[in-house]
């Protein structure tokens, strides 16, 4: 139960912040300040028992509800009280942005509410000094390491010395501080990759930089502050080491996951697993040099460098001996799947055959004992930089560290890959999704092998739910078909979870209108389909109109491009063709000229941009977006599904589509004064029984079915 004195601070603050801006109280904000707080209150009853479990609340919360100031003021004094951390963390760098130049400042200045910021970043965002130095002075490790990765790192070589010298000049002078974000220049892949380290490559406090490191300055920083803003990525990579390594620890946090639909897929990458067959090999081969030069620069013994060549020599022999296997799956093949530009075959319930697991078993057992290996030697090197006769040395020392850290690393990813093939799946469970995939028209480049979770239940049960003080879940879409099932059975959210949603403050039905129109064909067939939208772009489009049309298929997308006159494609800004800053930089300099501007798009642009007012008036959806059929993960998920008596199409992807559609729809109304036109090119909506499900889950727009005929 909250306590009054809390409920009136964070009423006493809501109304602060709507006088000092002017703003009457919206229904919506209240009332999802209302359940957080009701759902986190019980943290503050003192007969709370230790093992009772995490409060956790889901709130859909349409657009145009104000959710980030609604879940700010509605956590940070709740947290404050107990000291606790609030760890704000968001799918996007542009969410994120908003988050911390726009909306805290907004509630900083508005409401007499005290508290600390900071931003959480990985380290991939800030330069390592340490291998600033080396690229300034060069060294043998540092070839060594371009030695080992080949075809990994080929972009990297020797960097950019120009900027690097420049760079040295700004921290020098104390004009930088070695963030990625602050430096007043693009900096591409190639020229920033060099400049930084992972976890695995860090030396930590043995490094000779470690008292001016800007990676663990910012961490520091993390301790003072009461709001933490983030990424998912960085909470679940922190989950993922134990939690309380980069971010404070679980118990000690409230989360806030704004954007949370995105959580349960990007936990499944984290707990991922893949590997290249003949890259691996070839790796293993280059590990052999590392050894050697680590024994010629006394910092290893010839006993601890032979156990390694021997060990590595047996994995070389064990993965040609399955890339021969894996080559024989491959002939067996009858009709291969084709997914994201490559040929794939997906085990049918994650099962492997007999023959590779065996030899997966082997495989997985030798990995662990290189890691093993590689550890002892990790940790003897460290060792060393303590011994370092001068800076020349330790700086070398550091440069094996960091190397036999990326060695490790890669190693210890073989590991988990092979471990995920030899095991078994619980029959009570979720499988793994297990597949494997190869360029068709050279199978002697590589194959891949890769392993997934089919659903982070698992994962972020033990790592999340089970450990944090609290959790709130938000997003403008969290629901399918009007239910939480999907978000619930993909997060493995506890039984003890709250859901609400929230409504939309627009009217829908005044700001826009739903058409379908008439094209007598399916999506299925993809000529007459294509042909109807390419008619249809010139006669549902003004040539000064600002539009945003959202495609599924990359290769439907290119062919109506090429199907439309040369007036109308110079009228098209693709996707394939610009970075998403730069094509929403051009579309807005289109329309505020006067000029017609038309995005042609794939699913990334269907959530997460912001196109408000006269930047788009229509939006034009290609067809219902169903999930790619062929997708491993989902392939694999489908099949369980099946197995448990269930029908998978309409299970999965029906509510999935159906998400999916409103998001896409979601990106015509972005305020309350925008208005416009949605148009869906897919007959099914109100023909297929299910289509009429996923029409009911639209907002309630005006809709014009079949008034417009597109056939002729």
């Amino acid at each position: 139960m909250l306590p009054n004195s809390l409920k009136d601070t964070i009423q006493s603050h809501y109304r602060e912040l709507l006088e000092s801006r002017k703003l009457t109280p919206r229904y919506g904000q209240r009332l999802m300040i209302a359940e957080i707080a009701r759902t986190l209150g019980v943290l503050c009853d003192d007969e709370r028992a230790e093992d009772e479990p995490a409060p956790i609340c889901v709130i859909e919360a349409g657009t145009g509800t104000g959710k980030t100031l609604a879940y700010l003021l509605a956590t940070l004094p709740i947290a404050q009280e107990l000291g606790l951390k609030v760890i704000v963390s968001t799918a996007t760098i542009a969410l994120q942005e908003q988050v911390l130049l726009k909306d805290i400042p907004e509630l900083q200045r508005g409401a007499d509410l005290q508290f600390s910021v900071a931003l959480a970043k990985g380290r991939g965002r800030y330069l390592c000094l340490s291998r600033l130095d080396s690229l300034m002075q060069g060294s043998d490790s540092a070839q060594a390491m371009m030695d080992l990765y080949g075809e990994d790192l080929d972009d990297s070589g020797a960097g950019n010395p120009a900027l690097y010298d420049k760079m040295l000049k700004a921290l020098a002078a104390g004009d930088w501080q070695g963030d990625r974000d602050e430096w007043p220049e693009p900096l591409s892949e190639s020229d920033w990759r060099p400049l930084t380290v992972d976890n695995a490559q860090c030396s930590g406090a043995k490094c000779s930089h470690f008292r001016n490191c800007y990676f663990y300055q910012a961490r520091d920083s993390l301790a003072k502050a009461d709001c933490i803003v983030t990424n998912h990525d960085l909470v679940l990579s922190d989950l993922a080491l134990g939690g309380g390594v980069i971010l404070p620890s679980p118990e000690d946090s409230i989360y806030v996951f704004d954007e949370a639909h995105h959580l349960p897929l990007k936990s499944n990458n984290h707990f991922s697993a893949f590997t290249r067959l003949r890259a691996s090999i070839r790796w293993l081969e280059r590990c052999d040099l590392i050894m050697q030069r680590l024994h010629d620069d006394e910092l290893i013994d010839a006993t601890e460098r032979d156990r390694v060549l021997k060990l590595q020599l047996q994995l070389r022999d064990d993965l040609a001996h399955t890339l021969t296997t894996i080559e024989q799956i491959i002939e067996a093949l009858e009709s291969p799947d084709s997914y994201d530009s490559r040929v794939q075959h997906t085990f049918t319930g994650g099962v492997i055959p007999e023959a590779l697991q065996v030899q997966a078993m082997e495989l997985a057992q030798r990995f662990m004992r290189l890691t093993a290996q590689l550890e002892l030697i990790t940790d003897g090197v460290k060792a060393e930089l303590d011994e370092a006769r001068d800076s020349t040395r330790q700086q070398e020392i550091e440069q094996w560290v960091a190397l036999l850290g990326s060695v490790n690393k890669r190693a210890g990813g073989n590991q988990q890959l092979w471990s995920t093939f030899a095991a078994s799946d619980m029959q009570d469970k979720a499988p793994m999704a297990r597949w494997l995939s190869y360029n068709e028209e050279d199978t002697s480049q590589d194959v891949a092998l890769a392993a997934s979770p089919v659903l982070a239940a698992e994962s972020l049960q033990s790592h999340l739910w089970q450990t944090c003080a609290g959790a709130v879940l938000t997003s403008a879409t969290l629901s399918a078909l009007g239910r939480f099932d999907m978000l619930t059975m993909r997060a493995g959210l506890p039984q003890q979870t709250h859901y609400i949603a929230i409504p939309s403050p627009f009217d829908f039905a005044k700001a826009a209108k739903l058409v379908i129109p008439k094209l007598h064909c399916e999506p299925s067939n993809s000529a007459e389909h294509t042909a109807a939208m390419i008619r249809a772009v010139p006669r549902m489009l003004a040539k000064d109109s600002a539009a945003l049309m959202l495609f599924s298929s990359r290769r439907q997308m290119q062919d109506v491009l090429e199907g439309l006159t040369d007036e109308w494609r110079d009228l098209v800004l693709c996707q394939d063709d610009y970075q998403k800053a730069q094509l929403l930089k051009f579309h807005r300099q289109r329309v505020d000229r006067g000029e017609g501007s038309i995005i042609f798009g794939l699913a990334s642009l269907a959530e997460g941009i912001d196109l408000p007012g006269k930047y788009c008036t229509h939006v034009l959806i290609a067809k219902i977006p169903f999930a790619v059929p062929n997708d491993p993960i989902e392939m694999t998920l489908a099949n369980w599904i099946e197995q448990q008596g269930q029908n998978a199409f309409m299970t999965l992807a029906v509510p999935d589509a159906a998400f999916r559609l409103v998001q896409a729809s979601g990106r015509l109304l972005r305020n309350e004064k925008d208005t416009g036109q949605i148009t869906l090119f897919d007959e099914r909506i109100v023909s297929k029984r299910y289509g009429k499900q996923i029409l009911d889950s639209l907002p309630p727009y005006t809709r014009e079915v079949f008034t417009v005929d597109m056939s002729k």
